[in-house]
């Protein structure tokens, strides 16, 4: 039985952008329904970008509406006359030359939208080195005041899929550490350390430059001088 790209980022999309109940979604994606409950809830998945099935063929519209009137119903693939694509050997990405020069932006973007990342996934992501990413972070960047923050999935630099693992992967990680920190506080007899809550970031305004400091301080300092 064929089975659906990405299960869990096509849940979340489904989750979000329709009314199918938890036990259609779960027999679509192959997820437990309570993971997918858990989706809904926030408590698994969070941050992960949702993927649109009708936009790959993997659903219609109309399919959609028709499982949406019966709870009962259940969904079904939409054929595919397309052959899957072969799986890339492991090896470093490859950035065609246009797109290079969209490398800084991109950088900037996953460090601003997802900074639990590490330098090197941010790295491996958009076919950079982490000398580059470090110098984007720090503001030392040789073309930094043309830096604007931009998704890489939408600049072709890395898939959808590529992304969310990425951001999976660092979360669990982070989590560990955490779970490693209290474990470790327990032990001393020392109370647990509060993890700091990350902010959150909406994607769409970090399509926008950064205001330099500078210059807000300097404005300021014309106000008092007037």
């Amino acid at each position: 039985m064929p089975q659906v790209l990405m299960p869990k980022a096509t849940a979340v999309w489904l989750v979000e952008n329709t009314t199918l109940t938890f036990d259609q979604i779960s027999a679509f994606t192959g997820l437990h329904p309570l993971e997918i409950q858990a989706i809904a809830d926030g408590e698994v998945a969070g941050g992960m970008t949702g993927l649109d099935p009708t936009v790959n063929g993997q659903l219609t519209k109309e399919e959609i509406k028709r499982a949406e009137g019966d709870a009962n119903a259940r969904l079904k693939l939409s054929p595919r006359d397309v052959p899957e694509p072969i799986a890339r050997s492991k090896g470093p990405r490859y950035t065609p030359v246009a797109k290079r020069q969209d490398r800084p932006d991109a950088i900037a973007w996953l460090l601003k939208v997802h900074p639990e990342l590490q330098d090197s996934q941010v790295a491996k992501l958009v076919g950079s080195t982490k000398s580059t990413v470090q110098s984007v972070r720090d503001r030392t960047h040789w073309n930094m005041q043309n830096v604007r923050p931009r998704d890489p999935v939408t600049l072709g630099l890395c898939t959808l899929k590529d992304l969310n693992d990425a951001v999976d992967k660092a979360r669990r990680k982070a989590a560990r550490e955490d779970a490693a920190r209290k474990k470790s506080a327990a032990a001393a007899g020392e109370p647990a350390p509060a993890a700091e809550p990350a902010e959150a970031v909406d994607p769409s305004e970090a399509d926008q430059p950064e205001v330099d400091q500078h210059d807000d301080e300097h404005d300021e300092h014309d106000e008092h001088r007037h």
